[in-house]
């Protein structure tokens, strides 16, 4: 006879898929703020780049051959291509930020910038992920969602808004680093070192 009681899980149902690229791995659902404070300047140069494609065009066409629709019918137009610009733009400079946490582009400086900040975390006592309202199943649901969704960004746009345990990474590497760095310090003000 079949038990009524429903089954409660810790774990994701769907396990993480774990890449084997040439980089390491640092988040393989990292979240939206942490994407665009690791973003390189090269990055956001590119994606600029990108960007104006779509404004220099509209001016190119115009200026190759006008429009003619009356005074103040080029506006609309070029405020809907700007717009469009810097979507693009946006969304080039999330991916290529997200594939350095994939591991998928090349991640030294992201890298060390991980370490320091989830450090820094674990020294305050904080959370590393950050704190969340949602329940233990609705996370695993936005995890699903969006874990790895920056290889298809340019279709679906769906960034993680949600601060969630589930990313792919064994985080005991922050806290023995944490320790280490505890250590040392203790040394130093002791006169040790």
């Amino acid at each position: 006879m079949a038990s009524t009681a429903q089954e409660t899980r810790s774990q994701p149902v769907v396990p993480d898929k774990l890449p084997t690229g040439e980089y390491p791995l640092i988040d393989n659902d990292p979240h939206i703020s942490r994407v665009i404070r690791y973003a390189r300047p090269m990055d956001w140069a590119q994606g600029l780049a990108v960007g104006a494609i779509s404004p220099g065009l509209m001016l190119y066409w115009e200026k190759v051959s006008p429009s003619f629709v009356g005074k103040g019918g080029f506006a609309p137009v070029m405020r809907l291509s700007v717009a469009i610009g810097l979507s693009g733009a946006f969304m080039f400079t999330y991916a290529r930020s997200s594939h350095r946490f994939y591991g998928a582009r090349e991640n030294r400086r992201e890298i060390e910038m991980d370490m320091r900040e989830m450090v820094d975390k674990v020294k305050r006592g904080e959370s590393l992920y950050g704190e969340s309202t949602l329940s233990e199943y609705m996370q695993g649901v936005a995890h699903r969602n969006s874990r790895y969704s920056a290889t298809f960004a340019h279709v679906i746009p769906m960034p993680n808004f949600v601060n969630h345990p589930y990313h792919g990474v064994d985080t005991a590497k922050y806290y023995r680093q944490a320790e280490l760095e505890l250590e040392q310090e203790r040394l130093e003000r002791e006169g040790k070192l």
